[in-house]
């Protein structure tokens, strides 16, 4: 491997975490868990195509990483499809009560969470619960 090569390969190497955090990522087993071993912190947003509330959650959610672009830098945001994973073991063992929930998680500690709420002021001082833990 010739120098060139090699500072290329490090260098996007270097950028994976950062581009894991552009946008949210939809779950897969184990993900919460890698992330929270990490040290990340992991805002879970239990939702379903179908439903109107978890809807306009996520247009507030878009709304409010635009107006402040630290929330996608910092926090790791996780879309967890409802109708898949619904009564899968993490939303069992966080005892989820529905779709349209919000979860805010750091190390072995539950932050805060909405159930089924759109204000745009509690979405946002849940989100920014998370960018103080993600930044302390």
């Amino acid at each position: 491997m010739n120098r060139r090569d090699f500072l290329s390969l490090t260098a996007a190497v270097s950028l994976v975490p950062a581009l894991a955090r552009a946008g949210a990522m939809d779950y897969s087993r184990g993900l919460v868990e890698q992330a929270l071993a990490n040290g990340e912190t992991v805002f879970l947003d239990f939702k379903a195509s179908w439903c109107s509330t978890c809807a306009a959650q996520e247009r507030v959610i878009k709304a409010l990483k635009a107006e402040n672009p630290a929330y996608d830098e910092n926090i790791t945001f996780i879309n967890v499809d409802w109708d898949k994973y619904g009564k899968s073991k993490l939303s069992r063992s966080l005892r989820i009560p529905r779709r349209s929930t919000l979860v805010v998680l750091k190390g072995e500690d539950e932050l805060g969470r909405i159930v089924a709420g759109t204000s745009k002021a509690d979405i946002k001082a849940l989100m920014d619960t998370a960018l103080s833990a993600a930044t302390a």
